[in-house]
């Protein structure tokens, strides 16, 4: 694949739309307080209204990903993000816990519509330079996840529930952003030689192994680890903060911020670095490198905690765009049902990983959630049992 300037222009496109995706995802959560106390929710009513994002959210991505793999939708990414803009406006305008939960779920089923398209034709656009092009991908929903819980606190917060229709705009400019990457995957040469490609590979798609089941069990297995440490900080890293070193809320929320950011560097870091030294070893780095420092975090004072935490962040981030390429080379044909199955689980897996924590929390302390957690990065010594993969640069 020849590289040039507007392939760079597609990347970009696509990680806008991936940060107004995650931007417009990391609402929900956000606007729990103002809801429980308008609507006399409990804690289960919450608990439910996350289940129905969540599932809708990863769910549906592996189907809508096979079925984009036979008959490719470059503009279903436009249709993606105008579910996730009427998910905000009902939200925004719900009366009742009903429309709540439709809101909710139409937020979740709009980046199940997003994500597996948007990676194939990352894919597409990368230039030869896969694991490149899939963290210049990740960084923009990374970057979206640290942004939008800040966004929520400068506009919703002082606003009010109503005040979540603002956003709906920025998921409107996604809209004809999405609409011009998706218009140059329809146009460009690209395209048009990869549809005849795409037309041999769907009529003698390659045979599933036992040993590339295995190797895509393992990969999942890895995602978890990441995604469970993860977790641990998103939901719970301010507590263990304001807990442990008796700092204030505020400079809890910017420790956050950091080690979110810190993502986006990490993620870039990897791709570049998996096009150069081979995925495989990008992935044993990227899981079982961090194990070092997670086991330091719980004993160090909150100046080592703060680099600690960012130089995990770096490490563990930098496995996802690797982990997304070496499963493509292992199913060629796939590429969007990979990109839904690997994002869906993730997204779904964070949500597991928070209740079973939260629970962990409550029958102990958030001090053991940091415990238990170092252990996680340990599981990276599975990637020993994935097959070393040759240079794939076809997409």
């Amino acid at each position: 694949m020849t590289k040039n300037k507007a392939v760079y222009s597609v990347l970009i496109a696509l990680s806008v739309g991936h940060l107004i995706n995650d931007t417009i995802q990391s609402l929900l959560p956000a606007i729990y307080p103002i809801i429980k106390a308008n609507y006399q929710l409990d804690f289960a009513q919450i608990g439910m209204l996350t289940f129905v994002f969540q599932m809708c959210g990863s769910v549906f991505q592996p189907m809508v990903g096979h079925y984009t793999d036979k008959k490719p939708m470059p503009y279903s990414m436009v249709v993606g993000m105008g579910f996730s803009m009427a998910g905000l406006i009902t939200l925004a305008l719900a009366h009742d816990y009903t429309f709540l939960l439709v809101g909710s779920a139409m937020v979740g089923i709009g980046s199940s519509i997003f994500h597996p398209e948007a990676t194939r034709l990352a894919r597409r656009a990368s230039g030869g330079q896969l694991g490149f092009a899939q963290a210049v991908f990740v960084v923009g929903g990374q970057t979206g996840s640290a942004i939008g819980p800040l966004m929520a606190v400068f506009v919703i917060v002082s606003g009010g529930q109503t005040s979540i229709a603002w956003f709906s705009l920025i998921a409107l400019a996604g809209m004809v952003i999405l609409a011009w990457a998706g218009r140059w995957h329809i146009r460009s040469n690209i395209e048009r030689a990869k549809n005849a490609a795409a037309a041999s590979v769907q009529n003698a798609l390659p045979v599933i192994t036992g040993n590339t089941m295995l190797s895509i069990v393992i990969l999942m297995v890895l995602i978890f680890s990441k995604v469970a440490y993860s977790a641990s900080f998103n939901s719970f890293y301010t507590f263990y903060l304001m807990e442990k070193f008796s700092v204030s809320l505020q400079f809890s929320q910017v420790m956050l911020f950091v080690f979110l950011f810190s993502s986006a560097i990490g993620s870039l870091m990897g791709g570049w670095l998996s096009d150069r030294i081979g995925r495989r070893i990008m992935i044993w780095f990227s899981i079982l490198g961090a194990l070092p420092f997670t086991l330091m975090l719980p004993f160090v004072d909150l100046f080592w905690t703060g680099v600690l935490t960012v130089i995990i962040n770096l490490i563990m981030s930098s496995a996802l765009a690797s982990i997304l390429v070496y499963a493509m080379e292992l199913l060629p044909g796939r590429v969007g049902m990979i990109g839904g199955l690997f994002y869906g689980l993730a997204f779904g897996l964070g949500g597991i990983a928070a209740a079973a924590l939260g629970k962990l929390a409550d029958a102990t302390s958030i001090n053991t959630v940091y415990l238990v957690s170092s252990f996680l990065p340990a599981f990276g010594l599975l990637a020993w049992f994935l097959p070393e993969m040759g240079k794939k640069n076809t997409a």
